[in-house]
């Protein structure tokens, strides 16, 4: 593959990635996928036949970024906390409080089309399932690390959700922080 034609790839992914993330999958049409991406519907449909395939390839492009991005964050803030489930804390509040905070896109992807795409169920759940384990190998060896981290992995879906719905960041991160030490005392 050309790097002209990777670039024309990666143009379409990054709008698909802010416009399904922003307005929604439904909502985005392929013709203002192609206007943002500035790339010629030939070219557009070269890299992805379908809407579907863009959306699979979305779904990719967002696992990478945000698993990215949130084990980093995880370490560093482990490096500068004295508890992982302050660290955990702390790195949700980072996404929560940007501007680009719209919830979890798989979530998002889950009750948006998932009944009728059910190919996306696989891609959410290994998402899902690798969050899990970014936790569990941030927690000290003595813990019971996998099923410790289940439970975080829960309380994090649940915060991710109220905050959606609520829009206030202080309490769920206060409420987040209660359940995380209610949790981590109980192991």
């Amino acid at each position: 593959m050309s790097k002209k034609v990777s670039k024309a790839r990666e143009r379409i992914l990054k709008a698909a990635h802010m416009l399904f993330y922003r307005d929604g999958i439904r909502a985005t049409g392929i013709d203002r996928i192609i206007k943002e991406s500035e790339v010629t519907k030939v070219t557009f449909y070269r890299h992805f036949p379908s809407k579907n395939d863009l959306i699979l390839a979305f779904l990719d492009y967002r696992h990478e970024q945000w698993i990215q991005w949130f084990r980093g964050s995880l370490q560093a803030n482990i490096n500068r906390s004295s508890s992982p489930t302050e660290a955990l804390t702390k790195t949700l509040a980072e996404w929560f409080n940007s501007n680009e905070f719209r919830g979890c896109a798989f979530i998002n992807t889950v009750i948006e089309i998932g009944k009728e795409q059910p190919q996306v169920i696989p891609l959410i759940q290994a998402h899902k399932k690798q969050i899990e384990q970014v936790i569990a190998s941030s927690l000290p060896p003595e813990l019971n690390g996998k099923r410790l981290a289940q439970k975080f992995a829960l309380l994090v879906e649940g915060a991710i959700i109220m905050m959606q719905r609520t829009g206030h960041s202080d309490e769920v991160l206060s409420l987040l922080q209660e359940c995380l030490l209610d949790i981590a005392m109980s192991e």
